[in-house]
């Protein structure tokens, strides 16, 4: 399945940053997915496919500017801000995949009174604390050598409570890409409940 031909990238321009975002679906759920990729190449497109036409939920991810070179991962988190709030979308989960999970950690560590929850495909080893009281979902793949299963466990160590991590069998870094409907059924199962 070729991404362009179940989505259409939008371009939002707050203050001369082009940011380019993908609205699909609506439902009771939002889930904004962010990353430092061009959206063409994130490898979410079936998974937020999925969820929108499949699981009814509303899908907004969100890519990089074009001119990205020297941008922070709290500016990142801005442009995902300014998008939501271009979109009229008050509070959503947030999540990506890797470094996309990064940011969504920033934006919600930022504005935790815009998050539902935060949603984890592979984690980073960033020193970013967990916003409090936010559940959090953690997806891992089982042989993911570039955000390897110890990321995970070591920051659901931090809020076992609410943190809570399910594994993608024979997958690698590249799982939302490779194991897409797997991983959306996991998003699926977890956000339905909330």
């Amino acid at each position: 399945m070729q991404e362009s031909t179940v989505t259409q990238t939008s371009t939002f321009e707050p203050d001369v940053r082009a940011v380019p975002f993908v609205d699909e679906g609506e439902g009771p759920v939002t889930l904004t997915l962010v990353t430092r990729r061009d959206l063409q190449a994130d490898g979410l497109g079936v998974v937020a496919h999925y969820l929108a036409e499949e699981a009814g939920f509303r899908v907004v991810r969100i890519g990089a500017r074009a001119e990205s070179d020297g941008i922070s991962d709290s500016d990142r988190a801005a442009d995902a801000l300014a998008v939501l709030d271009h979109l009229g979308i008050a509070d959503t989960w947030i999540g990506g995949h890797s470094a996309g999970g990064t940011i969504a950690r920033v934006f919600a560590a930022e504005h935790h009174e815009r998050v539902n929850g935060l949603l984890l495909l592979g984690v980073e080893d960033a020193e970013i604390d967990l916003a409090a009281g936010i559940p959090v979902l953690i997806i891992q793949a089982s042989d993911d050598e570039v955000t390897p299963a110890v990321h995970a466990e070591k920051l659901q160590a931090t809020a076992p409570e609410r943190a809570s991590i399910t594994r993608i069998p024979h997958a690698d870094h590249y799982f939302p890409a490779t194991h897409p409907i797997e991983t959306a059924v996991v998003i699926e199962e977890y956000l339905d409940w909330d």
